[in-house]
């Protein structure tokens, strides 16, 4: 059974940062595409950045674009999303999923692409 572990969210000021961190269980993790996904209470789940298996291409929305900075460590089986310059609307569960892409070069964005998820870390941003 793949299981995948999210840690580090926690509680912070405007101007903050927190380090992420998403552990897997899947043997095939390194040839995996990750992501991270946010939802905030009342709110859909939204795409916040995605990963190729070998970390070489990557994705943001818009609204993170040079504040987070999604990376992995295929020999740990870890997926890291640094966040930064937090603000109160970044407040959500943040969520790590997997989806086996067998060494692919393409990025996926919708939630629906992706075949494993973690149960997510809080974030809360105070002003």
């Amino acid at each position: 059974q793949v299981q995948l572990v999210e840690s580090g969210g926690g509680s912070v000021q405007a101007g903050g940062s927190l380090r992420l961190s998403c552990a897997a269980s899947r043997r095939t993790f390194s040839r995996d595409a990750m992501g991270w996904f946010r939802q905030a209470p009342g709110k859909e789940r939204d795409f916040v950045a995605a990963i190729s298996w070998s970390g070489g291409n990557t994705a943001y929305a818009d609204s993170v674009k040079g504040r987070f900075t999604i990376s992995r460590d295929n020999a740990k089986n870890t997926v890291y999303l640094q966040v930064n310059s937090l603000n109160p609307e970044n407040t959500a569960v943040y969520c790590c999923a997997d989806r086996n892409a067998v060494r692919g070069v393409s990025l996926y964005a919708r939630a629906d692409e992706y075949h494993y998820w973690g149960k997510g870390t809080q974030v809360t941003v105070s002003s």
